[in-house]
């Protein structure tokens, strides 16, 4: 996958499109929600040197939000799937768009959507 079939996944999706809040940076670019702001993607490109690879080419990324335990049992195993580079590694995975199919990204994008979506919080005495 691309970035820009990445881009156009989200958008097709969700209809949310990246911003670039980090000043100078045109290529980092953070999916929110509209509701909250929260990110649910945040999608770069770095040297493959940053996920533990040898070489210095630079490759378009995607870190997503995930569950300790997918992290754990896809993480380093399923091609393309690393522990995140620059966020915490318990809760997030960096996706090589390159190098993982398109359904794994798609499916790992609804999970961080999901899991970063705000929660509806009920007022303690509310409930009957």
């Amino acid at each position: 996958m691309t970035r820009e079939e990445f881009e156009s996944l989200v958008l097709d999706t969700y209809n949310i499109r990246a911003d670039y809040p980090f000043e100078e940076d045109f290529t980092t670019g953070v999916f929110r929600h509209e509701s909250s702001g929260k990110w649910f993607a945040l999608a770069m490109r770095i040297s493959e040197r940053k996920l533990g690879k040898c070489g210095d080419m630079q490759i378009e990324v995607v870190n997503l939000k995930c569950s300790p335990e997918v992290i754990e049992s896809i993480a380093d195993v399923e091609p393309g799937i690393y522990r995140a580079y620059h966020m915490n590694k318990t809760h997030w995975l960096t996706v090589a768009l390159a190098e993982c199919d398109s359904d794994t990204v798609a499916w790992l994008l609804g999970a961080s959507y999901d899991l970063t979506r705000d929660r509806i919080k009920r007022k303690r005495g509310a409930e009957h």
